[in-house]
């Protein structure tokens, strides 16, 4: 019986390159924000309610949605996002159970690649989760290197979500990454031969 595992973590733990290995190894992956996107592309519904409700502006001048300006929207109008996450939500959330039911008759295990998973309380509409972790000082630290941000920008980002050791306390399984790239690779095969997804004769 195929499995749906949601795969979190928080904001520079290394969910990409788990999701990246996984699929190497045969799992089909559903990517929240991949949907995301798909949900307000160019010439959708999706986007058309953002424009009716965030104005002209929201628009670029190739027809897409202009993250920036509606990123800084709702950045500091606690109402507005509410108003796009309405608009949003519902949309991804039928992308993203079609991909898994489509993976799921097709009989692979799916990981649903959901970085706000516990934030949004989904964690009941998932067989079991899995954690990609590490601290928060080296979130801190990677995300001020991967995004050029400032100490006081990287630190608001990291404690805008739930705890990363918080998360750690509610996952199912905890995948390590708080040394190098090879370790983190290792860690996630050591997780996916106790739980008898490869044996011990492959590698990744």
């Amino acid at each position: 019986m195929p499995k749906v595992i949601g795969l979190t973590g928080g904001i520079a733990t290394g969910k990409s390159t788990v999701s990246e290995v996984l699929s190497v190894h045969g799992f089909k992956i559903v990517d929240a924000d991949v949907a995301s996107r798909k949900a307000v592309e160019k010439g959708s519904e999706g986007l058309a309610k953002v424009k009716a409700a965030f104005g002209d502006d929201a628009i670029d001048e190739n027809g897409e949605m202009d993250r920036a300006y509606v990123g800084n929207v709702v950045f500091n109008q606690p109402e507005k996002r509410l108003e796009l996450n309405e608009i949003v939500h519902p949309i991804v959330h039928d992308i993203m159970e079609n991909e898994k039911n489509e993976y799921l008759n097709q009989g692979y295990n799916v990981i649903m690649d959901i970085p706000l998973l516990f934030e949004n309380e989904l964690q009941d509409t998932v067989d079991e989760v899995w954690l990609v972790y590490t601290s928060e000082s080296i979130q801190i630290d990677r995300l001020m290197e991967r995004n050029n941000l400032s100490l006081e920008d990287a630190k608001a980002r990291v404690l805008s979500q739930i705890s990363i050791d918080k998360k750690r306390r509610m996952a199912d399984h905890v995948i390590d990454n708080r040394d190098s790239k090879l370790d983190l690779k290792q860690n996630l095969e050591s997780l996916l031969i106790e739980q008898g997804y490869i044996d011990e004769t492959e590698h990744l």
